[in-house]
């Protein structure tokens, strides 16, 4: 299940609501981005993530699937916002549930590192200045989903 939405949301809320009635799960993993106030040795203020509606819900759903193929998961959801967004606000939400820690841990890792390569929004952050940056791809971020390929 993915959500795109300008919405805070609530980690421990949708863990409750993904595995609610549930006895199959024996394991939950969960990764929360947040907004920081640094990227690459400069001071942050807020972020904002656009997105194209329909084109990125599409594009989630692709990377969800391809998890739910890869690992033996009873559960998953990501949910990601968009708009701007407050230092220490959540960004993105990713949740994996297994009978198993390492399916779920490996599937949590897994989609974290497509999301931040294939998933389709435009990031900007703004400084104290008031100047808006748009935000690069990072290598580190490329290289760590290349461990999924192949």
């Amino acid at each position: 299940m993915i959500r795109v939405q300008p919405e805070i949301f609530d980690t421990g809320q949708e863990i409750k609501r993904l595995t609610a009635d549930r006895t199959d799960i024996g394991a939950v993993v969960s990764f929360t981005g947040l907004v920081r106030d640094f990227n690459d040795g400069s001071d942050v203020t807020s972020l904002t993530l656009e997105h194209y509606p329909g084109m990125t819900e599409r594009e989630l759903e692709k990377i969800e699937k391809e998890a739910n193929s890869r690992w033996d998961l009873q559960a998953s959801l990501v949910v990601h916002r968009f708009g701007t967004m407050a230092l220490g606000e959540p960004i993105v939400l990713v949740i994996t549930a297994s009978a198993h820690r390492e399916q779920a841990f490996e599937a949590a890792s897994f989609l974290m590192d497509w999301l931040k390569t294939k998933a389709p929004f435009w990031k900007q952050e703004e400084n104290a200045s008031g100047a808006r940056d748009w935000v690069k791809e990072r290598k580190s971020d490329i290289e760590a989903a290349k461990r999924w390929k192949g």
